[in-house]
């Protein structure tokens, strides 16, 4: 007869399992929707970001109000469809983690606050005055796992890791363009960590420039 510890270990085993299956895909649907619906409003509705452009972070409020309109009504509608498949996921996530700060600064935080008890405030969905950004913090937090585990093993992705062709894109090359790819979404919000970025981009295509005339 197995122990209860025996007992409790096979149940762990069985709901890790179905957590690869299942946990990522709840956080893809709902984030999905969540995005979609956002999307699309800004799709069928009409530009108000004219109010708001002062509070974007450098570059963005250099640009037309038009033209992040429409950078932001297509990254939701699209990155909302990449992750209801599970494609590219994590570049996925990293953009719109990179589109959610944005709308938090110039949208859901504070226009002022003295202390940390009246920024705490702000943690609400309902603006009283201290800003709303409990919402936008929400995502990305259920974003982050997206970006660091990958989206589970009922994805697209994970169809693509099974494939023979998988191999060519696990080389020193293949991180390094990804690198690069998430670093330049990231790089007009977090200028710090899109360098670093870069920079890990940089030795990763050096490594596989010099793996490759290695083996010529």
């Amino acid at each position: 007869m197995p122990s209860l510890f025996q007992t409790t270990r096979a149940l762990h085993a069985h709901l890790h399992a179905l957590g690869r299956w299942l946990a990522p895909l709840g956080l893809r649907l709902l984030l999905a929707w969540e995005f979609f619906e956002s999307g699309r409003e800004k799709w069928q509705g009409s530009n108000w970001f004219d109010d708001i452009q002062a509070g974007f972070p450098l570059p963005l409020r250099w640009l037309p109000s038009a033209l992040n309109w429409q950078l932001a009504t297509w990254m939701e509608l699209v990155g909302a469809l990449m992750l209801l498949l599970g494609l590219a996921t994590r570049t996925t996530a990293a953009a719109l983690i990179g589109l959610t700060v944005v709308a938090t600064a110039a949208v859901h935080w504070p226009t002022q606050w003295d202390s940390l008890a009246e920024l705490a405030q702000g943690y609400a969905i309902t603006d009283q005055g201290f800003g709303n950004f409990k919402l936008p913090l929400l995502y990305v937090v259920m974003l982050l796992p997206l970006l660091l585990n990958g989206p589970g093993a009922l994805s697209l992705d994970a169809w693509w890791q099974r494939h023979p062709l998988a191999r060519v894109a696990s080389t020193p090359r293949s991180w390094g363009l990804l690198a690069a790819a998430v670093a330049l979404p990231l790089s007009w919000l977090l200028p710090a960590a899109a360098l670093g970025l870069l920079l890990a981009a940089g030795v990763l295509l050096l490594v596989a420039c010099n793996t490759q005339q290695a083996s010529a």
